[in-house]
């Protein structure tokens, strides 16, 4: 029997250098708060996925909404003013 995976591939598979870059967590830092609005709108939708919306369900999903928008649209703000500085 062929084994897909070798010992070394397992054993080189953590090594330091495949860490993030500190540009790359820079992004991710960046990042976040568009992140954590995306996941609280998922979390909305998986609220609602087994029955009908509630009145406080469909606020709660039209605030989500708002807050992911919001929050692209100030990582698209930021972003453009960096290129124009």
């Amino acid at each position: 029997m062929d084994h897909i995976v070798t010992v070394q591939d397992a054993v080189t598979a953590f090594e330091p250098w495949m860490e993030p870059t500190d540009a790359e967590l820079d992004a991710i830092e960046t990042e976040m708060p568009v992140i954590l609005a995306d996941l609280e709108l998922l979390d909305a939708y998986i609220i609602t996925m087994d029955r009908m919306p509630s009145e406080l369900d469909t606020r709660r999903l039209r605030r989500a909404r708002r807050r992911a928008l919001a929050a692209r649209v100030e990582l698209t703000r930021r972003s453009t003013k960096g290129i124009g500085a």
